[in-house]
């Protein structure tokens, strides 16, 4: 699970509650390999543009679906509370913004609804637009990840009758597709936005 640049390593009892977690309940896409994803492109922009506030990205990375219950409104609110107690019990006196990762993990219950513009133009503001994208690169990945994608959300959402998921599926991904941005840092949009419109263009006229 770890980054290949993990800036920081888990005591080995936070690891262990943290894999615990994503086990629970058995899920299809919000799982320890959706993480592992987030955190190849974590590296990729340690290697690239670097990060202004490397720990606090990875520990939101680490906790944002730690809590995920397809369906309810508070998984963010809940995912991000678990990092801020998991950080004051096993990471006390690191010198790690607690307030920083709980506002990052929160965030992402608004993913479709931020705008480039919404956070500053400053380091800070570029790690909140990055690490915002890659929650949502999935998005711009290759046709045959974006459709393993979007089977494990529909499994995870397998208790909704089949033509309620579809229909609020498909509003869900138009929405997307009729943004004049889906991706918030310049980079992230050169490297996925056609892919993304691609993908989603095909998956809404394939839904019924």
């Amino acid at each position: 699970m770890p980054a290949i640049d993990a800036p920081l390593d888990l005591p080995q009892p936070m690891r262990d509650a943290l894999e615990a977690a994503y086990s629970t309940p058995p899920r299809a896409y919000h799982n320890l390999d959706h993480v592992a994803e987030l955190l190849r492109h974590y590296d990729h922009v340690a290697a690239d543009t670097g990060w202004a506030q490397p720990v606090e990205i990875y520990l939101a990375i680490l906790y944002h679906d730690a809590i995920y219950e397809a369906g309810r409104d508070d998984n963010e609110a809940r995912s991000a509370r678990m990092a801020g107690d998991a950080v004051a019990q096993w990471l006390p006196g690191a010198g790690i913004d607690i307030a920083r990762i709980v506002d990052l993990i929160e965030l992402t219950a608004r993913h479709g609804r931020h705008a480039p513009g919404d956070f500053p133009a400053d380091p800070i503001g570029d790690d909140t637009r990055r690490f915002l994208d890659c929650d949502m690169a999935i998005l711009g990945a290759d046709p045959a990840a974006f459709d393993a994608y979007d089977r494990g959300i529909a499994a995870e959402y397998r208790h909704v009758p089949g033509w309620l998921y579809a229909l609020n599926r498909r509003r869900f991904l138009k929405a997307l597709l009729a943004r004049e941005r889906i991706f918030l840092d310049d980079g992230f949009h050169a490297r996925f936005d056609a892919q993304a419109r691609h993908n989603l263009r095909r998956a809404v006229t394939t839904k019924r």
